[in-house]
């Protein structure tokens, strides 16, 4: 029970990752909200099915939890779910962005449509729901913020510029937000998972290649990401913040942050002419080999 009487909000959370994330927070004594808009994995449609099944679940298991089908997109849709946790049960200790939705599409065919749709639902998303939760979350000297990202951001990953541009935000909203709450004993992370959800049941199957990556990704269960969520919410995890993790089955990854490699410097400046000299034999042979994600982790479910 580390988490007995928390209050934690998870959005996204009537399906897949959030789904699990939301149904172990109660399990280990939090109070819930669960919020899922109900969408398509493309953000079509509205279903609130999905977050009213997860409530039945957590309340079956003896556990407290409520329904929130508000949109993350918006500084009223965060206003109103972290408003709907204070008024339930008197507090906010507890905010995890899951919500996500996607519009693969190679960059030089993507419209301006679905860029901002991916843009706002993870970044603008992130921000909505943190920027309403921070000042309860001050003043009280506690709160967890658990943000994710992906290595389609990380490292990169074709189809996924919108995503990617989205999800690296997140890594810079999550190491800022660190540093400006240290002082008030909120903590804020990020996770990039690697699990089988529906967000990526679309990854061709064409060849025996292809098949037996699908395989693998579907040994990757949601509820493999859900722990490590519940320990970040949790006073044991007080002085873990500004990381970011990786979740991969049963493997836990903590994520490198931008350092510089090597430099090279000169009294009188450079010329381009100069550069063009020098950087390919010192500069040049500390470059990072440009592999998408799929290449460097050969399981990601590229979510």
């Amino acid at each position: 029970m580390m988490l007995r009487d928390r209050v934690v909000l998870v959005t996204g959370a009537g399906r897949g990752i959030g789904r699990e994330i939301a149904i172990l927070m109660a399990k280990h004594g939090a109070k819930v909200v669960v919020n899922d808009l109900g969408v398509s994995a493309t953000g079509a449609g509205e279903d609130r099915s999905p977050a009213d099944e997860v409530v039945r679940v957590i309340e079956k298991e003896g556990g407290e939890a409520v329904a929130n089908y508000d949109s993350v997109s918006t500084m009223a849709g965060g206003e109103a779910m972290v408003r709907q946790a204070i008024d339930r049960w008197g507090k906010i200790d507890a905010v995890v962005n899951n919500a996500g939705i996607l519009r693969d599409r190679m960059f030089w065919k993507m419209s301006e449509e679905e860029w901002d749709a991916v843009i706002n639902v993870h970044l603008k998303g992130h921000f909505c729901v943190t920027r309403a939760a921070v000042n309860p979350m001050k003043e009280r000297g506690f709160g967890r913020i658990i943000n994710f990202t992906s290595t389609s951001g990380l490292i990169g990953n074709v189809g996924q510029t919108n995503y990617g541009a989205a999800k690296m935000g997140v890594v810079g909203l999550t190491r800022n937000l660190a540093l400006e709450m240290q002082r008030y004993g909120v903590t804020v992370n990020a996770i990039s998972p690697f699990a089988w959800t529906r967000m990526i049941g679309t990854i061709p199957t064409e060849t025996d290649a292809q098949k037996a990556r699908v395989e693998k990704l579907k040994q990757m269960s949601p509820t493999h990401v859900a722990p490590l969520c519940v320990f970040l919410a949790s006073d044991a995890a007080g002085s873990v913040t500004g990381q970011i993790f990786g979740v991969r089955a049963k493997e836990i990854i903590l994520f490198s942050l931008p350092r510089p490699v090597r430099t090279i410097g000169r009294l009188e400046g450079w010329t381009p002419e100069d550069l063009a000299e020098i950087i390919p034999g010192t500069l040049g042979n500390s470059f990072t080999e440009l592999k998408a994600s799929a290449q460097e982790f050969p399981y990601d479910p590229l979510v």
